[in-house]
């Protein structure tokens, strides 16, 4: 086979040598749903006895490669990607203490390698600290043929334990966990094609870029050899969270897209463009109001924090993140490169930085779509959030936006994580409406409105914090949203005025008598 081709189809070739061995997802074969019952009730067995949620799939991930590894190079006769005396032969026969100590000096060898080991294994360490748990996971993992497995079903097993993980760690880094029916249909309008660059500057754990590689390889250029055997050069992310690119790398490995090199890194996208431009760029960057980063002397010292990123090629200085994040997104766009970003309400009625980056992305850039996102989506409550939807176009004198069109999904929508989750269907009259690829032929609805530029402008400090829908709940007490969603938009909007007040008191205190 064509060492170039890309490990997608290398994984499919794969899967026909296994079957032919007896060892694919024939009757030879767990049963897909089988296995997913068995690692999900081995997560909830640890995380009754203290091992979190994203402990047990770093060590899942660990294990995972490990043995595909071993897999490729007992089953098809592939090279091994791993260094002497780091493979799933050195540990798989081990038990009690002789397995841990193995393991533990296994993961320190593979944390120190380049490329996707690197990535997968970033920080790596054993975090199932009972012998006994971890030779019964070194036994789940070894009792089934991953390599027979369709890439779809690893793949599910994978990303169920991911969405649990987010849900497990909701106060934190979960909190924001991007639904997929919303990513599935941002990929669908953006539309991104093989020939195009895909990058997400705060990847999570990789679900744009897998949505985005799951649309275009369906694409019918990707029908040719060369051309889907370039996709997975294709895409790129960053995160600032080791832990978390580790469970990137892994996922997008499961889904056949990487290969040698790892795609994601563990960086702050924020602190440079790096000269490289993206024609697509998906994202859902961190909502938190603020964040400091370190500033590192050449003696290793740490010399002070800040709360601002000094770079420049943003329009503006401000210590808000997602302010941060859309500038970020704005200068790493090519020419005529396309965007959608979930960003939270505050972006689009701030003042001061907020009011100078919207004037900037109406003119620069032809800021077409606005979709204003349900609450109740994200297992944060009354969380408030929107997709932007934007392209960049050539400098002119004047304007690149024409019209914004805004599509409420907001108001009179009730969405729970349990009761009444949202499906893809829900985004349905959206997606149509949007009419990706001829948004010429849009036409206003009772949810979707145009908005000229000129009437844009004219609003205070260009406030697009725009509804024009009567909200039931104002007349029906009963259509409210539950009280701790209420509680948790009192909470948010307290903490937006407490900013505010600390900015003006800060303000005052630099004003010299």
């Amino acid at each position: 086979m064509d060492a170039e081709y890309s490990r997608g189809e290398t994984a499919i070739a794969s899967q026909q040598t296994l079957q032919h061995l007896g060892h694919g997802p024939g009757e030879n074969s767990m049963n897909s749903q089988t296995l997913v019952a068995k690692v999900w009730n081995f997560a909830n067995v640890l995380r009754d006895q203290g091992v979190s949620y994203q402990a047990y799939i770093s060590q899942i991930s660990y294990l995972l490669f490990l043995k595909m590894d071993d897999e490729r190079v007992t089953q098809i006769g592939e090279a091994s990607m791993l260094p002497e005396g780091a493979a799933w032969s050195d540990i798989r026969d081990l038990s009690g203490e002789s397995l841990s100590a193995a393991y533990g000096k296994l993961l320190e060898t593979l944390s120190k390698q380049g490329g996707i080991i690197g990535a997968i294994f970033l920080k790596a360490q054993n975090e199932i600290q009972d012998p006994a748990k971890l030779k019964r996971l070194v036994g789940l993992i070894d009792s089934e043929t991953w390599l027979g497995l369709p890439v779809d079903v690893k793949g599910d097993i994978y990303e169920g334990l991911l969405a649990r993980n987010a849900e497990d760690v909701k106060s934190g880094a979960g909190q924001y966990f991007t639904p997929r029916p919303v990513i599935d249909a941002m990929v669908e309008v953006v539309d991104p094609k093989p020939h195009q660059t895909v990058h997400d500057p705060a990847c999570g754990t990789a679900g744009f870029l897998l949505a985005a590689w799951e649309h275009m390889k369906k694409h019918p250029k990707a029908r040719d050899r060369a051309v889907y055997s370039a996709l997975k050069n294709k895409f790129s992310g960053a995160d600032i969270v080791p832990e978390v690119v580790r469970l990137a790398a892994m996922n997008l490995y499961l889904h056949g897209i990487t290969g040698v090199e790892s795609i994601v890194e563990a960086k702050d996208a924020l602190l440079g463009a790096g000269g490289k431009t993206y024609d697509v760029v998906l994202a859902n960057p961190p909502f938190g109001k603020k964040q400091s980063y370190r500033v590192i002397r050449d003696d290793g010292e740490i010399d002070t924090e800040r709360e601002d990123y000094d770079r420049q090629d943003f329009f503006v200085t401000t210590s808000n993140k997602q302010l941060n994040f859309l500038q970020h997104i704005m200068t790493v766009l090519a020419p005529n490169g396309e965007a959608g970003v979930v960003l939270p309400d505050n972006v689009l009625f701030e003042g001061g930085a907020g009011e100078t980056i919207r004037r900037r992305l109406l003119q620069n850039f032809d800021f077409h779509t606005l979709l204003r996102l349900p609450t109740g989506i994200f297992y944060k409550q009354g969380v408030k959030a929107n997709v932007l939807f934007f392209d960049k176009k050539p400098p002119s004198e004047e304007a690149s936006t024409k019209d914004l069109w805004i599509y409420d999904l907001r108001t009179n929508k009730r969405f729970t994580l349990k009761e009444r989750p949202m499906v893809r269907a829900d985004l349905d009259d959206f997606v149509t409406s949007y009419k990706a690829g001829r948004r010429h032929e849009r036409a206003e609805s009772e949810r979707f409105k145009r908005y000229p530029l000129d009437a844009l402008l004219a609003r205070d400090k260009v406030n697009l914090d725009i509804f024009w829908l009567k909200d039931d709940s104002l007349d029906d007490p009963a259509l409210l949203p539950p009280p701790d969603e209420v509680a948790a938009e009192v909470v948010e909007s307290l903490e937006l005025a407490l900013d505010k007040f600390r900015n003006v008191a800060k303000a005052l205190g630099g004003l010299s008598v």
